[in-house]
């Protein structure tokens, strides 16, 4: 008995050029350009994430939305006499959405000779992604030379199978009949077919012996390998249209078989039912969002509807919860890394989850509090970003990483209660209020006893460059703190509440620099800088250096107090400083000189002074220096600020509009220098980083909303109810072995906070007389002792302390020492 045949079989036939492809492994691979014009996906069942730059089909992600299979499907429109056109490069593109907010692309590239359409959408039922192509030759039809020498289409597939285009092996075949290009790259592979069937097919390494390089060295195609061996590996087909319509498919499977199935499916039925049917259940997801708000007007409710694709389009289908930060890779066409921004951030997981409420899309965002307690870390924070399975990618931590789950659990329980009705109501506000032994609690507790562990200093900013005290982490970790104490059992919420207002209170102690030289060349007292030192905890001086990454070799370290950011406007935002603020105001007009740059489409701002995340001077690829440019999503910070201030926010939204790419994206970074023609940077277009960025489209949905709201949507209630913009004031002085403070203002309680049962052994008269402060148990990890009397101490006087750990019976061995004093901030 034999078994049967493999339905994938080599191509048939002898060819003038056949056999194994030469020139392996090939050059190099990158990825594509991170400029996209569009992204889509089913809003059904298919597993596949397709996106569109310079009018072809870039990275296609299967079958996780971070998942990149293939670098990019171009073409070449060729007569086979000498004409021949690639057609990214030589046509004049214009794509867009069919309609706003449905993400089934129109792309429509012009040459003199040709007009080649294409409509790309995903299969509904099938990991497949369709494409209508038609080709209009442009000559007159009483031309001789166009009936004897038709155009044809030349479709160039470059395969990047397993995050890279290194292993993957090509081959042409057919499958049950059905001639097609096969990859593969255990366990992925894929398969490409079109109808009507290829006339010729070929693949080779890219650089050697792939279908550009053939028609570069001959002027027509002339090879037809049939197979290649490991490498960066590229196939091309060629397609004769008599009625100028071809229709294509690119499918995938975990073998050749399943992706050739998908493939034969697809093509099997008609394109334009397909093609109708994810239209419409596009438009059934945005009936399910709250409306446009009818003051945007035309052009910006176009965006919102397109943000809101967007948003939906980076939420991951196996994983359901997961959003990947973009389906883009910075400067991509540079590099072949693993991961570019499509991992999940917990940050960004947050911000998009809260364009999500913003635009009532409630249950996308409760599956986002379901993936955020799947995966939580055991000691309750997450890890700096993650693939949508949990599994770490890069392992730092960032304090308000931990702190935007909690705000999230917040946003959805003032949605509930603000927009839901009847049993929708009802479920909502039971998803809110779950009792103490859910999951949903223990996320919030174990988040909040990180928080209370390791604050307030972070590992990282959400910058991801810096250890420190910055305003745009405290913001959201005081505010999620108070958030927190609703849901937490007395002791842990009167501990909660009393380590927000402790650290609120200490935010200017902490980050506001003085009388420093650039305070007064822009003739204000002070401002807020951009991150602190974590030594300033143990009374280390604003101005200590701090590292900056992006920097060339011998530049990276800074005085923090020559380094300002936007990150203040965080403190208005989570309602801790109200917008006209004196010290606010003043950081306003400095960062304002320092960091805001004009553009065509507008102002933007930069992150930081000395920012190196970005091109180089002369357009060059970020390549871990260089420098940083104009970010969009910092225009919609700007704009809710200008919000709360009492402003009218809409031309911020505006701003962010003309900066988005023709198609809706937005981009992460603006080139907001003089053009570099060559390297196709437009000062006020996107540049090289990555587009779109879903942060960014959640940006903008928000001050979509909040501008209809006459606030920021997003302003956590609980922490602007009890602080009302308002610092408030400080009544204690907290120490611990991670801010050994020195000396505390007179007035204040000194409270110990430790990490372990510990009993205080302190005196306020110099040993003279003793007393031992057993600590109390906050319930979230850390003990406190307030020192008794310390806080009638006169400037002068001092606290001495030493430490006992009973669960180890051991004394610490030393002595510490806090000074009183009559100077603070």
């Amino acid at each position: 008995m034999t078994a049967d045949p493999s339905p994938v079989q080599p191509a048939p036939g002898p060819s003038p050029v056949s056999g194994p492809a030469p020139g392996a492994p090939g050059i190099p691979p990158t990825w594509s350009s991170s400029a996209k014009e569009a992204v889509g996906t089913s809003h059904y069942a298919s597993r596949v994430w397709f996106t569109v730059g310079r009018g072809i089909l870039n990275e296609v992600y299967w079958p996780r939305v971070d998942r990149p299979q293939i670098r990019d499907l171009g073409f070449i429109v060729a007569d086979g006499a000498g004409f021949w056109s690639e057609v990214k490069r030589d046509a004049r593109s214009e794509v867009r959405n069919v309609e706003p907010g449905v993400p089934a692309v129109v792309a429509v590239h012009r040459h003199e000779r040709y007009e080649l359409a294409l409509r790309i959408c995903a299969d509904d039922h099938a990991d497949v992604v369709r494409i209508e192509a038609r080709l209009d030759d442009r000559r007159d039809p009483g031309d001789p030379d166009r009936a004897a020498h038709p155009l044809r289409l030349y479709p160039l597939l470059a395969p990047h199978l397993g995050f890279s285009g290194v292993h993957d092996r090509a081959w042409t075949g057919t499958y049950k009949g059905h001639p097609m290009l096969f990859a593969a790259n255990a366990p992925y592979a894929l398969a490409f077919a079109s109808d009507p069937a290829p006339v010729r097919q070929s693949v080779g390494y890219v650089g050697a012996s792939d279908g550009w390089q053939d028609f570069a060295r001959n002027g027509r195609m002339t090879w037809t390998y049939g197979s290649t061996g490991a490498g960066n590996v590229a196939g091309m087909t060629e397609i004769a249209l008599d009625d100028g319509v071809a229709h294509l498919a690119l499918g995938f499977g975990e073998l050749p078989e399943e992706a050739a199935l998908q493939v034969t499916s697809a093509l099997a039925g008609h394109f334009e039912p397909a093609w109708e049917e994810y239209v419409g259940n596009w438009r059934s997801f945005l009936h399910t969002c709250a409306p446009p708000p009818a003051e945007l007007g035309e052009e910006l409710t176009a965006l919102y509807l397109d943000s809101a694709a967007v948003l939906r389009t980076h939420q991951d289908r196996t994983s359901p919860g997961a959003t990947v930060a973009s389906l883009s890779i910075p400067w991509g066409n540079a590099r072949n890394d693993l991961g570019g921004y499509h991992l999940v951030w917990s940050r960004d997981l947050v911000e998009s989850a809260g364009a999500l409420v913003a635009l009532g899309a409630r249950a996308s965002a409760r599956r986002t509090l379901a993936y955020l307690v799947a995966t939580q870390e055991p000691d309750g924070h997450w890890v700096q970003n993650q693939w949508v399975d949990g599994v770490p990618y890069w392992r730092g931590v960032q304090l308000d990483e931990a702190a935007y789950p909690i705000l999230l659990v917040g946003a959805l329980r003032r949605s509930g209660a603000a927009h839901m009705h009847g049993r929708a109501a009802d479920e909502a506000a039971a998803f809110a209020h779950l009792v103490t032994e859910t999951a949903l609690d223990r996320m919030i507790a174990a988040a909040a006893s990180f928080i209370a562990r390791t604050g307030p200093s972070t590992q990282q900013d959400r910058w991801e460059e810096n250890a420190g005290l910055t305003p745009s982490t405290l913001a959201p970790v005081v505010a999620a703190l108070v958030d927190a104490a609703a849901f937490l059992p007395g002791p842990a919420a009167a501990y909660c509440l009393e380590l927000a207002d402790d650290w609120n209170a200490s935010i200017e102690e902490w980050t506001y620099a003085r009388g420093t030289p650039l305070a007064r060349a822009h003739g204000v007292d002070g401002y807020y800088v951009r991150i602190a030192s974590p030594d300033v905890l143990g009374g280390a001086p604003i101005s200590t250096p701090v590292p900056v990454r992006n920097r060339p070799a011998g530049r990276g370290t800074v005085p923090a107090d020559e380094m300002l950011g936007t990150d203040f406007l965080a403190l208005v935002r989570f309602g801790l400083r109200r917008p006209d603020d004196p010290r606010i105001l003043a950081t306003l007009a400095v960062t304002d000189a320092l960091l805001r740059t004009d553009t065509p489409g507008g102002a933007v701002w930069h992150r930081y002074t000395g920012d190196g995340y970005g091109e180089h001077a002369d357009g060059a690829p970020f390549d871990g220096t260089g420098i940083g440019r104009g970010w969009p999503l910092l225009v919609g910070e700007r704009g809710h600020y200008e919000l709360e201030a009492g402003r009218d926010a809409r031309p911020y939204l505006e701003t962010m509009r003309r900066l988005a790419s023709a198609g809706g994206m937005l981009p992460e970074q603006t080139w907001d220098a003089e053009d570099v023609p060559g390297r196709g940077l437009r000062r006020g277009r996107p540049s090289g980083s990555a587009m779109p960025l879903a942060w960014a489209h959640a940006e903008y949905v928000k001050l979509a909303r909040s501008v209809a709201l006459g606030r920021a949507i997003d302003r956590p209630e609980a922490a602007w109810r009890r602080y009302q913009g308002q610092r408030p004031a400080a009544t204690r002085a907290t120490w611990r072995f991670t801010a050994p403070r020195p000396a505390m203002m007179a007035g204040r309680m000194l409270r110990f906070e430790l990490l372990a049962p510990c009993r205080v052994h302190c005196s306020v008269d110099g040993w003279v007389t003793v007393r031992d402060v057993d600590a109390r148990d906050t319930g979230l990890g850390v003990w406190v002792a307030d020192v008794p009397g310390s806080d009638r101490l006169p400037p002068g006087a001092a606290v001495d302390a030493t430490f006992y750990w009973p669960e180890v019976d051991r004394w610490e061995g030393r002595d510490v020492r806090v000074v009183v004093t009559d100077q603070g901030t």
